[in-house]
């Protein structure tokens, strides 16, 4: 399937001549690097996370409600949502009230991933694949989060699986933070101070 097609209910849901979401019609691969991930707080009609990774050229994205966590005790819902453009990852500010997902974003963490998926005979799977099977890991290589991660999908109808984000291995037991206290990757700027900006308002 071509980027454009991948892309197509993205555009159908927003209406760019109001909302500073990029279009994607400029975006391009990019086969030299390690693929990228973000995570950006979404406050829309309800608090959540967003997982972006990139794969075949656009984001492969989730819904997190409560965020990654780094804590590998915690069972993270992972709800998928429609790919998004590659350069959605730079993408901070205020989505008209009256678009799809009206609400402030910020980034809060950024960086690269390497996959990390193997079969039975230890053989690597390619990660496009291994989301196709509904199991996938990958080292994160993040400003926040670093260190392996797992996608499992688990239930849910067959056009509206369901997945559980988790921290594999060791790691921290910070959880996640407070999304209304947490500061963008990007700017250093809280949901608060983006929305203030946005509105002509003086900094918090």
């Amino acid at each position: 399937m071509s980027e454009k097609d991948r892309l197509r209910t993205y555009r159908g849901k927003r209406n760019f001549h109001t909302t500073d979401e990029p279009s994607g019609d400029h975006a391009s691969a990019r086969d030299d690097e390690e693929p990228v991930f973000v995570v950006q707080i979404h406050d829309a009609s309800t608090m959540h996370f967003d997982f972006r990774l990139e794969v075949d050229g656009v984001l492969k994205s989730w819904s997190i409600p409560k965020g990654p966590s780094t804590d590998p005790h915690d069972k993270r819902l992972a709800l998928p949502t429609e790919d998004h453009p590659l350069d959605y990852r730079d993408f901070e500010g205020v989505i008209p009230e009256d678009e799809y997902g009206g609400g402030t974003v910020i980034v809060w963490d950024q960086g690269t991933y390497r996959p990390a998926s193997h079969d039975k005979r230890d053989r690597p799977v390619p990660f496009d694949e291994a989301l196709e099977n509904g199991h996938a890991t990958f080292d994160l290589h993040g400003e926040k989060l670093r260190g392996r991660y797992a996608l499992n999908r688990f239930k849910g109808r067959e056009d509206k699986p369901t997945w559980l984000l988790v921290r594999e291995g060791s790691g921290g037991s910070g959880g996640t933070p407070d999304p209304r206290r947490a500061r963008s990757a990007r700017s250093g700027r809280t949901l608060r101070q983006v929305a203030e900006e946005a509105d002509g308002g003086d900094e918090a």
